[in-house]
């Protein structure tokens, strides 16, 4: 973890972090996009293949009749509520993880917004047991939200006591 004097704010930690993630997701979804024709699957390993798909619900497709603009309506919500709550956030795993969440966000977003639905390709299985096919984004938020409750976990163990030092809780 950055300390105070590598001169990366919390700011430009959450920029780097969600910037990253958002241009991953991009990139790899244009990708798929024009190389990867609808439904076709390329086998990558035993248990991992490249798909392309469009997803009009939420994960794992569900909720698909909702509609496209109720899902960029919960969307704008949620990157408001992540921005505010990374505001407050101290810095540390939180900052990371949330900026990961932000960024898996924000790419979803930018899906729904242009094309209305979102493309999903990495389909991972085990025999016949397929999981539902997924994105940069989505593993981003996946990945973010268990660093985020870990770090949650953490802080409730955390102690300070009356001369400012720390320890754990068993």
């Amino acid at each position: 973890m950055p300390n105070s004097d590598s001169g990366l704010t919390k700011g430009k930690i959450t920029v780097i972090i969600t910037a990253l993630v958002i241009m991953a997701d991009i990139i790899t979804k244009e990708i798929i996009v024009s190389s990867v024709s609808l439904y076709e699957r390329i086998s990558v390993l035993p248990f991992l293949n490249i798909v392309h798909v469009q997803n009009k619900g939420a994960a794992f497709g569900v909720f698909a009749g909702l509609g496209n603009k109720f899902f960029i309506g919960v969307a704008i919500m949620a990157i408001i509520f992540i921005i505010v709550y990374l505001v407050k956030a101290p810095k540390g795993l939180e900052t990371y993880a949330l900026s990961l969440v932000l960024g898996g966000a924000i790419g979803n977003f930018i899906d729904r917004v242009r094309i209305g639905k979102v493309t999903d390709f990495i389909d991972v299985f085990v025999n016949d047991w397929h999981w539902p096919a997924f994105n940069v984004a989505d593993s981003a938020l996946t990945v973010g939200i268990v660093l985020f409750v870990i770090a949650t976990f953490a802080a409730d163990r955390y102690i300070k006591d009356k001369k400012g030092t720390g320890r754990y809780t068993d």
